[in-house]
């Protein structure tokens, strides 16, 4: 458990019965100002309803406001939470307050991004350097050695996160052999404002890409600019996590593959393993579900609603 190089045992993970009472549960994320986090706000809050659950999502409105998410955190334990599921900023930068919540006796739980503090009760989570590798391991199937180099622009998050560490590392190794040649990496938070401005600078610096490979924001930035320049098809994309946007890009055939961390499920479990632990029943330290690629070959199979929030949602803060 907790080490993402551990060895993977395949289970159906079966949720909880609806609790005796309703917890009180605080649930912490970067921001909800784009359609992951939606996704992500969608299955913790359906989860607490379906469980009976009090629950209030905070948001620290972005990558940058590590402290913010601190106090936020600080509060809704001063305010009574009996767990805390938390999305992180930062892979450390949580730790020591991590520390002080769970000698508190109040269970922490991991989902998501990922920390290395030793002190969370269970993990949510799958690897983002998987994800990562998968976006590379697509791209590489379809250039391998010899038949031709292709130039590829990735553009992984926001520099110094621990899913963007892992992400990067996964999709170098799994390029590495091909002839997929990386020619930039941009690092930025995953506001569309910050990913269009790297788009548009990626191009101006290299004219001749082949493919644009990142973030979902980055993708949706993507076919906006390549639209205004006339470049709709003559650079190809794929991101490498699931939106609504990228599972709608893939069916009109704007958007060539993602793989999906099935980012609702993997919401529900972390909600799903506060309740167990609380209720002192068993629970898997360590659950994340088994990912999978999307592309037009599967798109018609599968289930949106395991990784993408409904076309009309509207983000929830608070399930009483």
């Amino acid at each position: 458990a907790f080490d993402m190089a551990s060895p993977r045992k395949t289970i159906e993970y079966i949720p909880a019965a609806k609790p005796s009472k309703p917890y009180n549960i605080c649930v912490s994320v970067p921001h909800i100002k784009d359609a992951y986090w939606m996704s992500v706000d969608y299955g913790v809050t359906e989860e607490a309803k379906r469980q009976g659950l009090t629950m209030t999502v905070l948001e620290a409105g972005g990558y940058t406001n590590l402290a913010k998410q601190i106090s936020q955190i600080e509060d809704c334990v001063a305010s009574g939470a009996e767990a805390v599921i938390i999305g992180a900023i930062s892979e450390d930068g949580l730790n020591n307050m991590i520390k002080e919540v769970s000698s508190q006796g109040i269970p922490v739980i991991d989902f998501m991004n990922g920390v290395t503090s030793k002190d969370i009760a269970a993990k949510s989570l799958v690897s983002f350097g998987e994800m990562g590798a998968g976006a590379g391991r697509y791209i590489a199937g379809k250039h391998p050695q010899g038949t031709g180099k292709v130039k590829v622009a990735w553009f992984p998050g926001p520099a110094g996160s621990g899913w963007v560490e892992a992400g990067n590392k996964g999709f170098d190794a799994a390029i590495k052999g091909s002839d997929v040649d990386l020619v930039d990496t941009r690092y930025g938070d995953t506001g569309k404002e910050v990913q269009l401005k790297l788009v548009e600078d990626a191009l101006e610096a290299n004219p001749d890409l082949t493919y644009i490979v990142g973030t979902a924001p980055t993708i949706e930035a993507a076919i906006q600019v390549l639209k205004q320049r006339a470049l709709t098809g003559k650079i190809k994309l794929v991101s490498y996590y699931m939106t609504p946007a990228i599972y709608q890009g893939i069916v009109k055939g704007d958007i060539m593959a993602a793989p999906t961390d099935l980012a609702v499920i993997q919401a529900r479990i972390a909600v799903d393993q506060a309740v167990r632990i609380l209720s002192k029943q068993d629970f898997i330290k360590h659950a994340g579900p088994k990912l999978q690629l999307v592309d037009s070959a599967n798109v018609k199979e599968f289930d949106a609603l395991s990784s993408v929030a409904p076309d009309d949602f509207k983000p929830v803060f608070k399930v009483n």
